[in-house]
């Protein structure tokens, strides 16, 4: 490819609007462009990291045994009531209706449509486990996109579904997917970066689900980590150690006056208790089984309560904060609530925490007032005993005791094992040995192809620009000519260099634009080509061109008969990242020769 005929343009300064380092530098080195908001345009530089990253990931799926199809963007709204997924996913799932009126959604993923083609497919244990996937167009309308392709509505994302004929096998192909996730990331350059945690199986549903977090400050999820043991869980799922429960008699119920006193903070100041010793009321209201319910969740005064932990023990969706109304309707008062009497129909749920300890402070539903020494099960019937508690750094590890660490992170890939949630419901079966009819054992592999790119980027950039790992650059080498104008013949030199390159397999780059020489370092550095050859009148004095690393400064000479060769000893042998089969994976991925 010729910059002169490369449609792009980089950019001095990203608009203010981008935040984020990745979004920024996209902007800048001409990698995408904003259509709406959370929607990109990808132009020719960015495509190509996106072909090649698409190219590694298709490479390691077929290596699982994984056969690619392509099911469609729009889903008839029929499937997803099957699975049950269509009143119980939000408005992230973009519907629309047909010209005949039928309901229709935007994918934004594909459990549904790959069940849908289980079953017409599979009919015997004889052809288990299959696998199949895709990487293709998903559509999620969020509420708030951020960070350029970190978070955004429309996306590319590689999406894997197997099958299986019991909990076993899947758990076999569980690991394979986990290790080819693994090469992925290797291949790509985001082998340090990127960490394995556990997970909420969230609106997906299963028994089991991990995710891949590359570590970053920007990131929306906040990993709890132990440095001493290994254990490593997303907050949403996050366990703690608890201590043993106090051991004392259980004293009587009496109620005391506690004016002003809304707050667990105010309460324990004014009781002169610690925090613990006090219960705390979290109303919320959402869909129980079908039915609107109030949920009147309880956990210690000196813990937080994981919503993501309620929702999944009592499979509510749509959770959100009660309103006074509908806490008083239950028969419980705003900042001073109670289990304890309760006239109306509320779902208690209690953390084990608070089910353990004895006598403690809560409200005594009515303003102003609390009751000391309150009792699970004395003084109230739960109707829920789990762990409910927000897990946060310091706590206590749950394997070894020592403190956790938070850190925060970008999801940019998530495995699940289903089991049979989605072939139970849309009678996706197979024939056993035996000849009896069972359902399909299922698990579903996500990767997001545009966010693992912004991590990319954020991973690899100096204060000049990208520094592409060699696997994924949009070329290997850029060739800038200093004056493409000189009787000195310049241009004609880089242009065989350029032809060369190409023949001997190196992705080239030919700058040949009227612009100063700085602009064209300066954009060569900023778009992140992983090597420079610089064809100037004085090198080629002395028959050299010089060879520069985008990762290091030393400028080398190096004569033109061994250009060639010494560019292809560079990418081939000290970047690890790069071998042939990374170069048969590009080719294999559409992207071409761009002399053509």
């Amino acid at each position: 490819m010729r910059y002169s005929h490369l449609f792009t343009q980089t950019l001095r300064e990203a608009p203010s609007e981008a935040e984020a380092i990745s979004h920024r530098l996209a902007l800048r080195a001409g990698l995408i462009r904003p259509l709406a908001a959370g929607i990109f345009s990808y132009l020719p530089l960015g495509l190509r990291v996106k072909q090649k990253i698409e190219a590694i990931v298709r490479q390691e799926m077929a290596a699982t045994d994984g056969c690619e199809v392509l099911m469609p963007v729009v889903q008839p709204s029929e499937l997803w009531q099957e699975s049950g997924r269509w009143q119980g996913v939000g408005p992230e799932l973009m519907r629309l209706k047909d010209r005949s009126g039928r309901e229709m959604c935007l994918g934004m993923t594909h459990e549904e449509a790959a069940t849908d083609l289980a079953r017409q497919v599979i009919r015997s244990h004889r052809q288990l486990p299959l696998s199949i996937f895709q990487v293709q167009t998903k559509f999620r309308d969020e509420p708030r996109s951020r960070g350029g392709l970190i978070r955004v509505r429309e996306f590319t994302m590689k999406d894997a579904y197997s099958f299986h004929a019991d909990e076993a096998d899947l758990d076999r192909y569980y690991e394979r997917q986990y290790r080819a996730y693994q090469n992925i990331f290797r291949r790509v350059g985001l082998a340090e970066a990127v960490i394995a945690v556990e997970s909420d199986t969230g609106m997906m549903g299963g028994t089991q689900a991990h995710e891949f977090i590359y570590l970053n400050p920007i990131g929306e999820d906040t990993l709890l980590i132990c440095d001493a043991c290994g254990y490593r869980a997303n907050r949403q799922v996050a366990v703690c150690a608890k201590e043993a429960p106090e051991a004392e008699a259980l004293l009587p119920l009496r109620d005391v006056a506690t004016p002003g006193c809304r707050t667990i903070a105010d309460l324990a100041a004014f009781l002169k208790v610690p925090t613990r010793r006090t219960a705390k009321a979290v109303f919320l209201a959402g869909t129980v089984a079908g039915k609107a319910r109030l949920v009147f969740a309880v956990v210690r005064g000196d813990c937080d309560l994981n919503e993501t932990k309620l929702a999944n023990a009592v499979g509510a969706s749509d959770l959100r904060p009660a309103t006074e109304e509908e806490i008083r309707a239950v028969g419980a008062e705003p900042g001073y609530g109670s289990p304890v009497g309760l006239s109306g129909e509320a779902l208690v749920v209690v953390d084990d925490r608070v089910a353990g300890s004895r006598n403690l402070v809560a409200g005594a539903n009515r303003e102003g007032v609390h009751s000391l020494n309150v009792n699970v099960g004395r003084d109230f019937q739960p109707g829920l005993v789990t762990d409910l508690v927000a897990v946060s750094e310091g706590m206590p590890c749950p394997r070894c005791c020592a403190p956790l660490r938070s850190a925060r992170g970008i999801e940019v890939g998530n495995i699940f094992k289903l089991g049979t949630r989605y072939s139970e419901r849309m009678g996706a079966t197979f024939l056993d040995e035996g000849g009896k009819a069972r359902p399909l054992v299922m698990g579903c592999y996500g990767l997001g192809i545009d966010r693992l790119l912004a991590c990319l980027i954020e991973a690899h950039h100096d204060d000049r620009g990208i520094v592409w790992p060699a696997a994924v650059a949009p070329f290997q080498v850029c060739i800038v000519v200093v004056n493409s104008k000189t009787p000195k013949g310049e241009a004609e030199a880089a242009e065989k260099i350029y032809q060369a390159l190409w023949e001997a397999g190196v992705e080239a780059l030919l700058d040949d634009r009227d612009e100063r020489a700085g602009v064209k370092f300066n954009d060569a550095d900023l778009i992140g080509i992983p090597l420079r050859v610089t064809i100037g009148a004085r090198g080629l004095e002395k028959g050299c061109a010089e060879v520069k690393r985008r990762r290091e400064e030393g400028i080398a000479d190096v004569r033109l008969e061994d250009l060639v060769a010494h560019v292809k000893g560079e990418i081939e042998g000290r970047d690890p990242q790069m071998d042939r089969a990374g170069r048969r994976s590009c080719e294999s991925s559409g992207v071409v020769d761009g002399r053509r």
